[in-house]
């Protein structure tokens, strides 16, 4: 039988229920035909596309569970790079920079962490003020939930002292805002800066998804969008202008629902739309987070959610009535218990709607237990633990922390657990979410024993959460995930084994070659 592509003399982790290793595999229209040895598959199958790998290592493309695809796209588009910055001086000098390039316009960043600054507390905006005075300026902290805006921008807005947010926090000293804002809080701002055009968002949906493709990321999951943006995906997919496997979570509006809700999951050959994506609190860096209790290192403090529980009960309803899946941001243990109890009162028991808990960061030890009554799936973040390590027993003290960021718990409830990088949070690769998983250390290798590592899962578990658990958590097991006749033709060769070699060698590792559906999308130089 003649086929399209053969690949031999490669070590074929296929991932399959088995976790079988094989040499070789064919593949036809798209789609893996059969899977073998050398031998069994050059016997029956020919090609004038023969691709001998001499010994390298393939895997199936990798899938992000939880990613901002487009938002990590605008940001390369818009937003000055903050990340990893270790003072507000140097912040205060790329943003002087980030001026001089634009000119006009509102300067905007991400990624800034008063965490590793010498004062760890929030900064306020009265430099932002004397170098901004009439340009508003508006940086998102690293994790999302915090935004750190001058006096312009606040006016803008209409913020002022007696401002009040539902669900957000406008934080004051000496009476007046600070220019920090939480969670909803944010959103009063936002609504500020100029709508991009369609133009850009073409331009950032094609950067992200090139340097996806230089990563081995073949699917991701896109964490609530609005319709006009899930609209301009689907119609670039079809023109064959963007080629990501896209499962996109809608967010929450009313011309959503009304959109997509009524007429059922959407699904095309690239894209999926099956998920309402919520967020019941904040982050735990920005101590927006819903705990039980206070903070240990904030008395008086427990976070906050983000609306009413009304506000989800009737999404969960409509969801569940549509046969939508629910996926909730829940960081706090007071977050995760919350969402849990709503889930079970729809869910009841065990079930296959596979709705998600994004994060499942801190969950106490009574909760763990509901994830697998109510057959709910944690969708974990690995990087966001040893991004998180140094400060986060600080915020929960010595016994929470026994409970945070535990994956082989939570992955004990169900036997599975898909796995992402909530990338542009943090770096898009799903090597560093591997070495995470894995090794439990950041990159620097600290802590040198690991992070609790009694949750550190296994080189197959993390294997398997980025690649066939993260297509089941978009109910797409029997399309893409594994090396297996008949699914999707999506592998990535590295030069690495993942499986065998020593830790260090991990983050070491190379993406040579992405294939989608049997075509070559990344080829390294």
């Amino acid at each position: 039988m003649k086929v399209d592509l053969i690949v031999s003399n490669a070590t074929v982790y296929t991932v399959d229920d088995a976790f079988s290793v094989a040499e070789s595999f064919a593949v036809k229209d798209g789609r893996f035909v059969a899977v073998g040895s050398v031998k069994e598959i050059e016997s029956k199958y020919t090609s004038d596309q023969v691709l001998d790998l001499k010994g390298k290592i393939i895997y199936p493309g990798f899938n992000d569970a939880h990613c901002h695809f487009y938002g990590y796209g605008m940001d390369l588009m818009q937003y000055a790079d903050l990340g990893g910055l270790s003072t507000p001086e140097s912040i205060y000098r790329k943003l002087q920079e980030r001026k001089a390039q634009l000119g006009e316009g509102w300067i905007l960043g991400r990624g800034w962490d008063q965490n590793l600054w010498p004062e760890k507390s929030f900064p306020n905006n009265e430099q932002l003020n004397k170098l901004f005075p009439e340009t508003p300026v508006y940086l998102v902290r690293i994790d999302g939930h915090a935004a750190w805006c001058n006096a312009k921008a606040l006016e803008l807005a209409g913020i002022d002292a007696k401002t009040r947010v539902e669900g957000g926090d406008v934080l004051l000293k000496n009476g007046q805002p600070t220019g920090i804002l939480i969670d909803n809080a944010m959103q009063l701002v936002f609504n500020q800066i100029p709508t991009p055009s369609d133009e850009l968002k073409t331009k950032a949906l094609l950067e992200a998804e090139k340097n996806c493709f230089s990563v081995g990321l073949t699917s991701v999951t896109d964490c609530g969008l609005p319709k006009e943006t899930i609209l301009l995906i689907d119609a670039l997919q079809k023109k064959g202008e963007l080629q990501m496997q896209m499962n996109v979570m809608m967010d929450p509006s009313k011309e959503n629902m009304d959109y997509f809700l009524t007429k059922g999951p959407y699904r095309t050959d690239r894209l999926q739309v099956s998920s309402i994506k919520l967020y019941a609190d904040g982050a735990l860096g920005s101590r927006g987070a819903y705990l039980l209790n206070d903070y240990s290192d904030q008395p008086g403090t427990r976070g906050l959610l983000m609306n009413p529980e009304s506000y989800f009960d009737d999404i969960c309803q409509k969801a569940y009535n549509a046969n939508f899946q629910v996926a909730v941001h829940c960081i706090g243990d007071g977050a995760n218990r919350f969402i849990l109890n709503i889930y079970g009162k729809y869910l009841k028991d065990k079930n296959d709607r596979r709705w998600r808990i994004e994060h499942a960061q801190v969950v106490h030890p009574d909760d763990i237990a509901l994830f697998g009554k109510y057959s709910v799936i944690p969708s974990i973040q690995a990087t966001h633990a040893t991004s998180d390590m140094l400060w986060a027993d600080e915020r929960l003290g010595n016994d929470r922390i026994k409970t945070a960021y535990a994956y082989q718990q939570l992955l004990a409830q169900n036997g599975w657990i898909p796995n992402g990088t909530d990338f542009p949070i943090e770096d898009i690769s799903p090597l560093k979410t591997f070495y995470a998983s894995v090794c439990r250390k950041n990159l620097e290798g600290v802590p040198a024993g690991g992070f609790q590592m009694e949750n550190a899962l296994t080189r197959e578990q993390t294997l398997r959460s980025i690649t066939i658990w993260a297509a089941k958590s978009g109910f797409e097991e029997n399309e893409k995930g594994s090396i297996e006749p008949g699914k999707l033709a999506d592998f990535v060769v590295l030069d690495t084994d993942l499986m065998t070699c020593q830790e260090s060698d991990i983050l070491k590792s190379k993406v040579l070659e992405t294939v989608l559906r049997g075509k070559v999308v990344f080829k390294a130089n």
